[in-house]
């Protein structure tokens, strides 16, 4: 129960936005009489937006936006998920105009982000000891071909998902905004956004996450690599995919006209199942330690409102979903 509670308590993270400009807050949104699990602040910094923590192992995993007047860069930071205040490793540009963000955590401390250093975007994994930083799914990421973002790892590293656009003029204006540090927090946190015509800006309407409306931008497609195979696998019409910890499974976020819905399945293709199916959105799903429950967020409590969301847990054996 202790690492359940605790996993619970870090994908706060993942599944919240900061709700002020500036600052990082990790804390439940849901309109409900008493919060079922009562959680704190983990990392909160002024000055900086952190989002995303994974957690494996003994690391906790954010990447965080610095808007500073000596300062503004993207970089993604590695703590003890025991005392995450503490200072822990931080992966910081090394080169002129460079961002790193997504970062994930991996169990022997290694850390997974992707970075525009080398031109076009490219996601990579620092190992845990030494100085290498290794690229994953080397193949078309040079020149431009993938252009990886929400990265996720299983726990050992081996198995990771990351997703693209398939649409070259889409493509084009996620590289830029992938190192413009002065966008609007909602939409550094609400990466799903870029996929949508109707809520890829963030002074536009929210009317998207409700079925019946047309997107005019052409889906992303997920993609799968098993480091030890060096196969890359494709899932079309996927994206935000969640790696088990085992590296076994992959929970992933599909739009249908105008709906985002969570679907599952095998990392072999086998046991392709829908797992949510209502009239609004539900985004950024996250495995628990032990591979049988996954969090999620949805704005089906608010009729579609992308800024007042809440965190909900499934079990995957049955289905079921607690607010």
């Amino acid at each position: 129960m202790k690492s359940f509670a605790c996993w619970l308590t870090m994908c706060i993270g993942i599944l919240c936005l900061a709700t002020q400009p500036g600052y990082a807050q990790l804390g439940r949104k849901a309109s409900v009489a008493a919060p079922l699990f009562p959680v704190s602040p983990v990392v909160a910094e002024k000055d900086a937006l952190e989002v995303y923590p994974p957690v494996s192992g003994n690391f906790l995993v954010y990447s965080q936006r610095k808007n500073k007047r000596s300062e503004n860069e993207y970089q993604v930071v590695r703590v003890s998920k025991h005392s995450p205040q503490q200072e822990g490793r931080i992966l910081a540009p090394t080169q002129m105009y460079e961002s790193i963000r997504f970062g994930v955590a991996v169990r022997d401390g290694s850390i997974g982000y992707v970075s525009n250093r080398m031109g076009p975007i490219a996601a990579w994994m620092r190992q845990a000891s030494g100085d290498g930083h290794i690229v994953i799914a080397n193949m078309g990421t040079f020149d431009g071909a993938l252009t990886p973002m929400n990265l996720s790892a299983s726990a050992d590293g081996r198995v990771w998902a990351f997703d693209t656009t398939t649409e070259e003029t889409r493509r084009a204006k996620i590289m830029g905004d992938f190192g413009d540090t002065f966008q609007h927090f909602e939409l550094v946190g609400q990466t799903w956004r870029m996929y949508d015509y109707n809520a890829y800006r963030y002074k536009q309407g929210y009317s998207g996450t409700e079925s019946g409306t047309r997107n005019k931008f052409l889906p992303p497609s997920l993609f799968i690599f098993d480091r030890t195979t060096s196969q890359l696998t494709m899932i079309p019409k996927a994206f935000n995919g969640a790696v088990s910890p085992d590296g076994k499974r992959i929970v992933f976020v599909r739009e249908n006209n105008g709906n985002y819905d969570l679907w599952m399945q095998d990392i072999d293709g086998s046991d392709l199942v829908q797992l949510t199916d209502t009239p609004y959105g539900e985004f950024e799903p996250s495995w628990s330690p032990d591979g049988k429950k996954a969090a999620f967020i949805s704005n089906r409590d608010t009729q579609g409102s992308v800024r007042k969301t809440s965190i909900y847990i499934m079990d995957l054996a049955s289905i079921r979903v607690r607010a």
